[in-house]
């Protein structure tokens, strides 16, 4: 499996030994060094190889374990190469009858790990691919490690046998710690939140009469709920599942392909756009900056109403924007020129839309501009009216 990162620190841990006894093959040789490495394990010694060292197709085996083989320790005989430990293991897959205690990989590493802590220097003795260690050789150890496998098909590779025992080390030394988790990219969303959407999503499914028939109205919504309360969402899944919903709901006539919103759909988005702006999560200025242009694409009818008067009224001709970034904020309109903002108000807009416009008028009242708030209804109902309130601002600035 790929996933080596070149850029980062190996760790160093005192770990056991490992002893090859006569390995036949480079390449075992090489691939076991390849299992050490990934367990952060770097003695090696080997007794008497077959076909000497160093070896080419070891180092080819290796991938990338070259400061292990470079520092391969040789030996002539397994007592040589065991004599400076005082706890040493021996790995077998077959019963040897002699009365020395058996352990598993687990347990083995466990006592491994204790031992090396209190000063002490240990070992593992993995035996010939054809047929692993002599009596004699095992005679040598204090352990014998061997592996819950299958007892009709029991040899192990030499490479798959320390990399099982470099497995078991590792886990131990390092409580099991991962080397990594799933990225936390936006906080939990709350209840709020949850049953904002739920209601969207309950109000799209009413249109399609999709909860039905009546009498199992209630299950279907307890059901639909759990399964969102079950995903554990956070507030980005929250802006995403909306967005889903709202697409969807607007098929491909809908604001994705540049429509007109009306008043409850743009009260949602600004909604959306409110409280992801004050969320301050690393991915708010992204989000936020989506959902100002899918805002900008697909005005209401008020905006579409008001902006055309503004662009065709020889009176503003050119001197008005439409959701332009005014520093951190986009008011609906703006005049850079009269250093006049224009924010429309939808009918039943929310508390977290009413509060982040207050904190935008606030920032753009600090920076002398001029906010003036328009209904959108009156704007439908009485376009000139409203305009004249901007003659009215512009004239007094020229006076």
């Amino acid at each position: 499996m790929s996933g080596t990162d070149k850029s980062k620190t190996g760790l160093t841990l005192d770990g056991p030994v490992i002893i090859l006894v006569e390995p036949q093959l480079g390449e075992n040789i090489g691939m076991a060094a390849r299992a050490m490495g990934n367990f952060a394990l770097t003695r090696l010694r080997i007794v008497n190889p077959r076909d000497g060292w160093p070896n080419i197709a070891a180092q080819r085996a290796a991938a990338g374990a070259d400061h292990i083989l470079e520092k391969v320790e040789l030996f002539d005989t397994v007592a040589q190469a065991v004599a400076d430990l005082d706890l040493l293991f021996a790995t077998s897959a077959r019963a040897h009858d002699q009365a020395k205690p058996v352990v598993g990989p687990e347990a083995a590493t466990t006592e491994i790990g204790s031992h090396v802590a209190s000063g002490g220097r240990a070992g593992i003795l993995f035996g010939r691919e054809r047929w692993g260690l002599t009596n004699e050789e095992v005679a040598l150890a204090n352990r014998i490690i061997t592996f819950p496998v299958n007892p009709g098909f029991a040899s192990l590779n030499l490479a798959q046998a320390v990399l099982l025992v470099g497995y078991e080390w590792f886990k131990q030394a390092t409580s099991g710690a991962l080397p990594h988790g799933m990225p936390e990219r936006s906080e939990r969303a709350s209840q709020h939140q949850i049953q904002a959407f739920f209601e969207n999503l309950v109000r799209e499914l009413d249109r399609v009469e999709f909860l039905r028939p009546p009498e199992k109205r209630d299950t279907m919504l307890v059901n639909l709920r759990n399964i969102f309360t079950r995903m554990d969402p956070t507030k980005q899944d929250m802006h995403t599942l909306h967005g889903v919903v709202m697409a969807i709901a607007e098929g491909r006539k809908g604001p994705a392909k540049g429509g007109v919103l009306d008043g409850a759909q743009a009260t949602r988005l600004r909604a959306l756009l409110a409280e992801h702006g004050q969320s301050g999560a690393s991915d708010s200025s992204s989000t936020v900056r989506g959902l100002a242009r899918l805002l900008r694409r697909n005005p209401t009818d008020a905006e579409r109403l008001l902006w055309q008067a503004l662009s065709r009224d020889r009176r503003f001709a050119g001197q008005f924007k439409r959701q332009t970034p005014v520093g951190r904020h986009i008011p609906d309109f703006v005049s850079f020129v009269h250093r006049i903002a224009v924010e429309l108000v939808n009918a039943g807009e929310s508390e977290t839309i009413a509060a982040d416009r207050a904190a935008r008028r606030e920032w753009l009242q600090a920076r002398d501009y001029r906010v003036i708030e328009m209904p959108a209804a009156d704007i439908e109902i009485d376009l000139e009216g409203q305009l004249a309130r901007l003659v009215a601002l512009t004239s007094q600035q020229a006076g």
